[in-house]
């Protein structure tokens, strides 16, 4: 079986002290994520990503928060490993208007948010910007 490689963007995107899980429907919790265009840079992806799965664009992305991680799933018979580059996005915002790749969305505290979602990787995410978060001055901006 061939392996497909695929390149993603991703986004934790918060509002205050609340973060913004989506609900897929395949049932999982997760957060923002898309695939990069042609001529996009990561940073554009996200932005667009984050505006067509919510709606919101008054957003902006945390400078140095950013991280990968990988995973493979299978689709249609096809073995795919998937990267993603992960960001940290402020909202200015909880107003959020869901598009119909999704089911649902919650906005949750930090620690709810680790509860909720469904993969460990994005547990990890979210831990790491907990501790991002709390020990930067961006947290009081």
């Amino acid at each position: 079986m061939n392996l497909k490689e695929e390149k993603s963007v991703a986004a934790i995107v918060y509002y205050e002290d609340e973060y913004l899980l989506l609900k897929y429907g395949l049932g999982h919790w997760e957060f923002v994520k898309g695939h990069i265009e042609p001529g996009e840079t990561e940073e554009e992806t996200i932005m667009r990503e984050l505006k067509e799965e919510t709606g919101i664009d008054n957003a902006k992305i945390v400078n140095g928060f950013n991280e990968d991680y990988e995973y493979y799933f299978k689709f249609k018979g096809q073995k795919i490993h998937k990267r993603v580059s992960c960001y940290l996005i402020k909202s200015n915002t909880k107003n959020v208007n869901i598009s119909f790749e999704h089911e649902g969305f919650k906005w949750l505290t930090i620690d709810k948010a680790i509860e909720q979602v469904t993969y460990d990787n994005a547990k990890e995410l979210l831990q790491k910007a907990k501790k991002f978060r709390s020990s930067t001055l961006e947290s009081f901006l």
